[in-house]
């Protein structure tokens, strides 16, 4: 059930048996409700009087002027402290009592009455009351003893009163909390977010959008390692743009640019899901090849490259060297890089001297 469809006193669990206890904690006794309830029509009978002049002061007090507002407010106030002067007196302090009570509290925190402007009121209230009992009540029914029992039942109202501003003040606290804890969870979410495109920033190659030369030694390490733990092979492909220097300068870098994007792309497209790519610098690219062969990137890897270049216009032309480390014995990053990065420029000279014959 929603707080909406409960009354205060079952929001707070408030039971006959607090109600109870909380009486016998101020002593008010079945003898002090009698006595309250005999002076009930000499109360009533100046009711008016006691309301009015319980606002004439009121208002005097600017901070509680200014709660107050208008003239239909005040007029609505009137008409709920003639009530609540008549429950008083009532002789029934129920659990109906009681959640009226609670609402009285609910509603001077929603509107902003501190917590002193309301002892103020209570107290100003009293003082009305007890001047009025012992003027109008006669001695033979004792005013005193009445007056006893009022000042009971007004802490009892009090402590009631208190209890909804704690409970409001508690809630209001929670909710600042889920917000404050919602609001550290998304901005940790930001962060993590713009933590992680920042790592990716720093990864990659900002023309390109393959892995950064930064990086490739750690990654080539870390991938040596796992081969190692696997007894797997790994495989580094080096590749360089056949003639590059000459595109720059008899079509422009913009061109350049354009073929360097061409070439990442199509290394991306031909590469598996856990091969690494990288621009290793200028016009040339490293691919680390997991648990593949040399064999596998040469003839497989190779042909789905080439065959992913053909289908664009303005071909480059490749010069890819291969080196493989383990499953039988495994070399060092630096010297399996330079392996591939040797046979690389066996095959670009190769090319070039076709070339020259042809």
């Amino acid at each position: 059930m929603k707080n909406t469809e409960k009354s205060l006193i079952q929001q707070m669990r408030i039971t006959d048996f607090e109600i109870t206890n909380r009486k016998r904690l101020f002593a008010i006794s079945q003898t002090d409700a009698e006595h309250l309830k005999q002076a009930k029509p000499y109360i009533e009978n100046e009711l008016n009087t006691i309301v009015e002049t319980f606002y004439k002061l009121q208002t005097e007090v600017p901070d509680i002027a200014l709660l107050i507002g208008d003239a239909d407010t005040l007029s609505r106030l009137h008409n709920a402290q003639k009530a609540y002067i008549s429950d008083l007196f009532s002789g029934f302090y129920d659990i109906k009592y009681v959640n009226n009570r609670l609402r009285i509290g609910m509603v001077h925190k929603r509107i902003g009455v501190e917590p002193k402007l309301y002892l103020a009121a209570v107290l100003t209230l009293k003082q009305l009351l007890i001047t009025h009992i012992r003027k109008s009540i006669p001695d033979e029914i004792n005013p005193e003893r009445i007056i006893e029992a009022l000042e009971k039942l007004l802490m009892l109202d009090v402590s009631l009163v208190f209890d909804t501003y704690i409970r409001s003040l508690i809630s209001e606290i929670e909710i600042a909390k889920d917000r404050s804890e919602q609001y550290a969870s998304a901005l940790e979410e930001k962060v993590r977010e713009r933590t992680r495109q920042l790592e990716m920033l720093s990864r990659t190659d900002p023309l390109t959008g393959l892995l950064n030369r930064q990086h490739f030694d750690e990654i080539l390490s870390q991938a040596l390692r796992a081969a190692q733990r696997r007894n797997e092979p790994l495989t580094v492909a080096y590749v360089d743009i056949n003639d590059f220097k000459l595109i720059n300068d008899t079509q422009g870098h913009r061109q350049g640019d354009e073929i360097l994007q061409r070439v990442a792309n199509s290394l991306k497209i031909s590469s598996r899901t856990d091969d690494f790519c990288f621009r290793y610098g200028g016009d040339e690219f490293c691919i680390i090849m997991p648990n593949c062969v040399r064999q596998e990137a040469s003839n497989a890897w190779a042909k789905r490259l080439h065959e992913t270049l053909a289908k664009q216009t303005d071909n480059p032309k490749l010069s890819i060297g291969y080196a493989q480390t383990g499953p039988d014995k495994y070399i060092t990053t630096e010297h399996l890089l330079q392996m591939a990065d040797e046979e690389m420029y066996r095959v670009k000279k190769l090319a070039k001297n076709h070339s020259k014959k042809i």
